[in-house]
């Protein structure tokens, strides 16, 4: 029983002797890192979310004056989470820009909320405040309604809208400030996008995932700083580039009309555009002569079939070649699996200074409706070539440098 005991004794010992070794060190951890210079503290922690860099902070009262010292300010959580998080993300939202010094910039301000008009204020009026009283660099709000889009009516989308409406009048200063805008499941009046542009004077990314203004409502779209622009799956009859002195870059996916889907007016520095259209028997088959008539600048294009309906046609190299002369860079993605490739040519002989093309054939299971019926409701064509036969047989480009080609067991690159 002795030895018994006294083996005990030393086990008990022996594990909080461990145990205090193991706090220790945690300790001496903890005080090493407590003890770093403010300057590198600060760079580790705007690594990290902002709610992350706080929770950090709290661990030591040395760190606690932090938060408040940070130049970048992130509260961008997953979909999932950021409904967990949406109070958390008010609350520390108001307390940190609300108790931060004038003198310290904020470079990047990102935060991504949900649309609930107590929680929506509160940010929106902290990053108000903000605005007046500090300097600050890029600002970017992403606004994600409580409902998914596939579960949104069309009662729910002109309600989303006009509680954004609200938020937006009840804080003009915030918006005015913003460099870059994600709005997602609105219907708009007609001028209210309009409206939100004109006192966004510093945006310079814009993106609205399935708003519009109505079925076969026209955007009209006029903005002095505007660098990029992505329109997803709007019910917009035509969007139209008014002055947009700036953009350079375009991404517009799965528009709803059945016509001409874009007009350019004055944009000088439109190099990128990417179209993405899963198409269906009643879409325009587009002539790019015509769509990019006034837009010789195109340095990069991406055209995305969504393993579909061929929706540009094949045109005389001779009348693209004004609009493609500056082209570099091509993606042809999704292309119907059976399409014959040479169809392909026009581009290459219309774009002579084209450097790379990428082309991937991929009847993709994951996006196609593949049940017959449906794909006879909601008008799918059924799987055909594209002919094409080249105007000049003996044709050679002097600029290619890198050809892909996917859809193969393995992917063809020719450099």
């Amino acid at each position: 029983m002795k030895n018994k005991s006294g083996r005990r004794r030393r086990n008990l010992n022996a594990t909080q002797k461990a145990t205090c070794d193991e706090a220790a060190a945690s300790n001496v951890i903890e005080d090493r890192f407590s003890n770093l210079p403010n300057d590198l503290l600060l760079n580790i922690l705007e690594r990290v979310d902002t709610l992350d860099a706080i929770r950090t902070c709290i661990l030591s009262k040395q760190l606690l004056k932090l938060p408040t010292m940070l130049s970048r300010f992130y509260l961008t959580f997953s979909r999932k989470q950021v409904f967990r998080t949406n109070r958390a993300v008010a609350h520390v939202a108001d307390n940190i820009l609300g108790t931060r010094s004038p003198k310290v910039t904020i470079s990047e301000l990102k935060i991504r909320f949900v649309l609930l008009l107590d929680v929506s204020l509160t940010i929106g009026r902290s990053v108000a405040r903000a605005m007046a009283t500090q300097k600050v660099g890029a600002a970017e709000f992403e606004i994600v309604t409580k409902k998914h889009h596939g579960l949104c009516s069309s009662a729910d989308l002109l309600q989303f809208a006009k509680q954004f409406n609200d938020l937006f009048g009840a804080c003009p200063r915030a918006f005015a400030g913003l460099t870059s805008l994600w709005l997602q499941n609105m219907r708009f009046g007609e001028l209210d996008i309009p409206n939100i542009l004109s006192t966004c004077k510093r945006l310079e990314y814009l993106r609205l995932t399935r708003c519009d203004s109505g079925f076969h409502s026209v955007l009209q779209v006029e903005h002095d700083q505007l660098v990029e622009i992505e329109v997803d799956q709007g019910k917009f009859q035509r969007v139209e580039l008014i002055c947009l002195p700036k953009l350079q870059r375009l991404t517009y996916d799965n528009w709803f009309s059945s016509e001409y889907p874009l007009y350019f007016g004055f944009v000088p520095q439109l190099s990128k555009l990417s179209l993405i259209k899963t198409g269906i028997r009643s879409d325009k088959t587009l002539e790019l002569s015509q769509l990019l008539a006034n837009v010789p600048s195109i340095g990069d294009l991406h055209l995305d079939f969504g393993s579909e309906k061929i929706w540009i046609l094949r045109e005389c190299p001779k009348l693209l070649t004004p609009v493609l002369n500056k082209l570099q860079h091509v993606n042809l993605d999704h292309l119907p699996e059976g399409c014959d490739l040479a169809w392909t040519m026009f581009i290459l002989e219309a774009a002579p200074s084209l450097k790379e093309l990428c082309i991937t054939v991929w009847d993709h299971w994951c996006i196609m409706i593949t049940n017959k019926e449906l794909r006879k409701k909601y008008c799918f064509c059924e799987k055909a070539d594209v002919k094409w036969k080249p105007y000049a047989p003996d044709f050679k480009h002097k600029n290619l440098a890198k050809l892909t080609i996917y859809g193969f067991s393995n992917p063809m690159t020719i450099l």
